[in-house]
This record gives structure tokens, C-alpha cells and sequence, in this order.
């Protein structure tokens, strides 16, 4: 079966990058008060830093159902007889079931694989899966290998501005507010256990006592140095490359990149946040971040 691999910027990653690996990619959407850009496109994610520093609250969306009916038509009048999609996952976006309509209104086979993430892990299941397909691999053994990595997998975040996270009806102005007064740092995180939903892990007072938590996180779930292991940030690279280092030191030396958060996540938890994103890569290197990658920590 002739198969087209479609995917979403939740993992950005330059459409370049995704035209050249012979991938198709959409852009989500940004809103700030009546204006709506197109990821990668109309907004950058250095755009996107500058309407955070000036108090900017960022909307997300997901591709326009009509660019995703669009290409999907395209497909199919190329020849292509289905579609394997990883997007963002179903948690924080609506994509992969819109994808799912399209695709059969276009009369496409549609095989969609929910990452319960987004960022790095997201780009690593779309790439291996073509990769598998393409050896001649059944997509039911795509598929259990994808979710086998997701299974291995958590995203972490650390955000230190609990002000736009209520602007942006992340957090009700009590919590901001008792947040501020009492210096709690919230741990959010998502996974398959959570469903690809934003869930508390935990609430401390510091963010040394946070990153600390987040170690013993690492720890317990089995990361081990052979991992694929990312810290990201929104405009903190100094902080997140501390960030990095006290990581590998607890981790016996492992690799580490460091990359700026993705705009679909950083747009909500403001700037200063950081990120670490794991999971058990099954052997496969892992180097879709090499241009975008600011900084490797470790061995």
C-alpha cells in the first residue's frame, strides 16, 4: 500500500526538514486577540518569545481543517491509499481525530498513532515509523513499537510563571496567587498515564527542590543513560543548561540535549519554564534535533 506520513509542527521542526525526510507536515495555529498565525509560517518561535515577554496571552489550535483536507485530497489524487499519522498528542490537541475525518472523507486508509506528548518524542515515532515501513515492516509491528516507546516516556515541565499560566486560564487566580505568596512550584507532566493530559505531579516550595523531584522522577520510572533525554526552555538557556548538567551528574554522565521548548507548549506555560522530555529510544539514535539542538550535556 502506497502510504503518506503526515505529522504537525508540535514537534518544532522546520517544514524543511520534514519536505527533505519526504514527510508531510502542518502547521497549528497561535492566536493572540483577533490575529491567527500559522506555525512555522506566519509566526516563528522567535516571534513567539517576543509577545511573551510583552504580556501577550497565545491561544493554540490545532491545523486548519481545511489545510488538512486539502492535503489530504492532494494525496489521494497523487496516488497514495493511506495515511500514517503522528501529530500532537490527542490530549492537548483535537488533530489526530480531525486527521481521521479527513482522511476518510478522502476515501484514505488512515492509521494514527497518539504519542501522549509532543516535541522530540513525537518527531522520533513519525520518523521510525516510516523508517520501519519502508524496511517492510507490518503496521501492526509499527505500532507496537511506537507504543512501546511511548510506554518508556515522560514529559516534565517547571514553570516559574504561574501569572500567565492565569492569563491564560491555566491556573484560577487563587492558585497564581497563593502560588506567588507561598513560592510553591507546580511539576506538571504527561504521558500515556495520564492520557497526553497536563497532570500535577507534585508542589514544592523551590525550583531546586523541583528539579531535585524531578530526578528522583527519572530514577523511579528506569531512565537510564541510554535514553533519549532532552531539557528545553523558553528563553532560560542558562538555567536550563544547569538544569542539564545537574541531570547527567545524577544519571552517570548521560547525553543530554538542550533545545528551546516548542511554541505549541511554550505559548501556555510562559517564559522561564523548563522541560526535560525522556524515553527508551529502543537502540534507534535519535537525530532529528541535531540542527536544532543549542547545547549536549554528557557523555
Amino acid at each position: 500500500m502506497k502510504i503518506a506520513f503526515v505529522t504537525d509542527s508540535g514537534s518544532g521542526i522546520s517544514p524543511e526538514f520534514w519536505k527533505e525526510n519526504g514527510i508531510y507536515s502542518l502547521p497549528l495555529q497561535l492566536s493572540s486577540g483577533a490575529e491567527t498565525f500559522q506555525e512555522n509560517e506566519s509566526i516563528s518561535h522567535e516571534d513567539v518569545i517576543s509577545r511573551l515577554k510583552n504580556d501577550e496571552v497565545l491561544k493554540t489550535s490545532m491545523p486548519a481543517y481545511g489545510r488538512i483536507q486539502d492535503l489530504f485530497d492532494t494525496l489521494k489524487a497523487q496516488g497514495y491509499e493511506g495515511v500514517f499519522a503522528v501529530p500532537i498528542c490527542k490530549g492537548l490537541s483535537g488533530t489526530l481525530d480531525a486527521m481521521e475525518s479527513c482522511a476518510n472523507q478522502a476515501g484514505l486508509v488512515f492509521y494514527g498513532f497518539d504519542c501522549y506528548s509532543t516535541a522530540v518524542l513525537q518527531a522520533h515515532c513519525i520518523l521510525e515509523a516510516k523508517k520501519m515501513y519502508e524496511a517492510g515492516d507490518s503496521i501492526e509491528t509499527i505500532l507496537a513499537k511506537l507504543e512501546k516507546i511511548a510506554k518508556s516516556a515522560d514529559t516534565i515541565l517547571l514553570c516559574s510563571d504561574l501569572q500567565h499560566m492565569k492569563r491564560g486560564g491555566r491556573l484560577t487566580p487563587m492558585a497564581a496567587a497563593l502560588g506567588g505568596l507561598l513560592k510553591i512550584k507546580p511539576i506538571l507532566h504527561d504521558n500515556i498515564e495520564t492520557d497526553g493530559k497536563v497532570d500535577v505531579l507534585d508542589k514544592v516550595r523551590t525550583m531546586s527542590r523541583a528539579q531535585d523531584r524531578v530526578i528522583d522522577r527519572l530514577k523511579k520510572i528506569g531512565v537510564t543513560p541510554e535514553y533519549d533525554i532532552t531539557v528545553a526552555h523558553v528563553d532560560a538557556l542558562e538555567e536550563a543548561e544547569a538544569y542539564a548538567k545537574k541531570i547527567s551528574a545524577a544519571l552517570g554522565g548521560a547525553k543530554i540535549r538542550i533545545i528551546d521548548l516548542v511554541s505549541a507548549v511554550s505559548a501556555h506555560t510562559g517564559l522561564g519554564c523548563l522541560a526535560v522530555q525522556v524515553f527508551d529510544a529502543q537502540n534507534e539514535p535519535v537525530t532529528v534535533y541535531d540542527k536544532q539542538t543549542q547545547m549536549t550535556i554528557g557523555e
